[in-house]
C-alpha cells in the first residue's frame, strides 16, 4: 500500500509540474557495481566501537524478528535456526559495504507483513530477493526513484518511521515496570538517544572518539540501556521495594479466608478464569459457598 501510495503521489506531483523525468534516460540501464566505489576502507577505533554497538542492536532486533516469524508460521525456532538467521544477516552485512551498501537488518514491518498477507512461503521471499538483486543491477531504477518528489517521500516516511516507533512502543509495553528500575532505564536511554537530534551540537566539546560514538542516537541509547540494565537489574545497585512510579498508587491486597477455603492445591488463575491442577476450568459462582 505504501508503494502504491508513492506511485500515485508521484503521478499527482507530475500532473502539478513538480516532477522531472528527463534524467531517467541519461545513463546506462544495466551495470555491475564497482567494489569500493567510495574508496578503500579506513579503520578508526571510535567508528569501529560505534558500529559494533549498532550491530549488537541489529542482532537483537533480528533475533526478535526471527522468533516473531516463527510464532506466525507456527514453527519452532531452535538455537540452530536462530543462529543460521543471524549468520546470514551478518554475512550480508559484511559483503554489502564492499559494493557501497549499508549494514543489513531485519525489519519488524516485514514481520507484520507476513501476518497481514498470510504469505508464509520461503520461496516467495527467495524470489523477492532475486528480484531485488536484479533491480540492484539496473541504475535506471535508481534514477526513477530519484525523481520521486521529497514531499511524497516525506509522506511515506511518516508512515514507515512511525511504524518503527510504534513497534518500539509495543515492545516497551511488554516490559515489567513493577518493583524495578526499568522505567528509569527506558527514560534515560530515550533521553540520550534524542540528544543528537534535539541538540546536534551537544557533543562538539567532547573528544572526537567520544563524539563519534555518542553522536549516533542508536549507539548512545543502546549504551545507556545496556549499562543501566547491568547496573540496576544485574548488579542490583540502588534497588529498593518501590522504584517505579507505577507502584506508587498500588494498595496492599488481601484475600478473605472464606475464598481460600474453596481453593485446592494446584489451582491457578489465568486470563480471567480459574483452573484446577489438571487444567480443567472451575466454574466461578456468584453465590458464596456454603460450609
Amino acid at each position: 500500500s505504501i508503494l502504491l501510495a508513492m506511485v500515485i503521489g508521484t503521478f499527482v506531483a507530475w500532473a502539478l509540474g513538480l516532477v522531472d523525468f528527463s534524467g531517467i534516460t541519461t545513463g546506462s540501464i544495466f551495470a555491475l557495481p564497482t567494489p569500493f566505489h567510495f574508496g578503500m576502507p579506513t579503520f578508526e577505533i571510535a567508528a569501529i566501537i560505534s558500529m559494533f554497538i549498532v550491530v549488537l542492536v541489529i542482532l537483537v532486533e533480528t533475533s526478535a524478528d526471527i522468533l516473531a516469524v516463527g510464532d506466525i508460521i507456527e514453527t519452532d525456532i531452535d538455537s540452530k535456526r536462530l543462529g543460521n538467521g543471524l549468520r546470514a544477516d551478518m554475512a550480508a552485512s559484511m559483503i554489502a559495504p564492499i559494493f557501497g551498501s549499508f549494514t543489513q537488518s531485519a525489519f519488524a514491518q516485514n514481520v507484520g507483513l507476513v501476518a497481514v498477507t498470510g504469505v508464509k512461503s520461503r520461496f516467495v521471499v527467495a524470489y523477492a530477493g532475486i528480484i531485488l538483486v536484479v533491480l540492484g543491477l539496473m541504475p535506471i531504477m535508481g534514477r526513477v526513484i530519484a525523481t520521486v518528489p521529497t514531499a511524497v517521500l516525506g509522506g511515506a516516511g511518516i508512515v514507515l518511521f512511525g511504524t518503527v516507533a510504534a513497534s518500539g512502543i509495543r515492545t516497551l509495553a511488554q516490559v515489567s515496570y513493577t518493583n524495578n528500575m526499568n522505567l528509569i532505564i527506558v527514560a534515560t536511554s530515550i533521553g540520550f538517544g534524542m540528544l543528537p537530534i534535539a541538540a546536534p551540537a551537544f557533543y562538539d566539546q567532547f573528544p572526537d572518539w567520544f563524539a563519534t560514538i555518542f553522536h549516533s542516537g542508536i549507539s548512545s541509547a543502546a549504551i545507556m540501556a545496556i549499562a543501566l540494565n547491568l547496573l540496576f537489574n544485574h548488579l542490583k545497585i540502588g534497588n529498593s521495594d518501590q522504584q517505579s512510579v507505577f507502584v506508587a498508587g498500588t494498595e496492599d491486597r488481601s484475600v478473605r479466608p472464606v475464598v481460600m477455603v474453596d481453593l485446592y492445591e494446584g489451582d491457578y488463575f489465568t486470563e480471567g478464569k480459574l483452573f484446577d491442577c489438571d487444567g480443567k476450568e472451575i466454574p466461578v459462582s456468584k453465590e458464596p459457598a456454603q460450609h
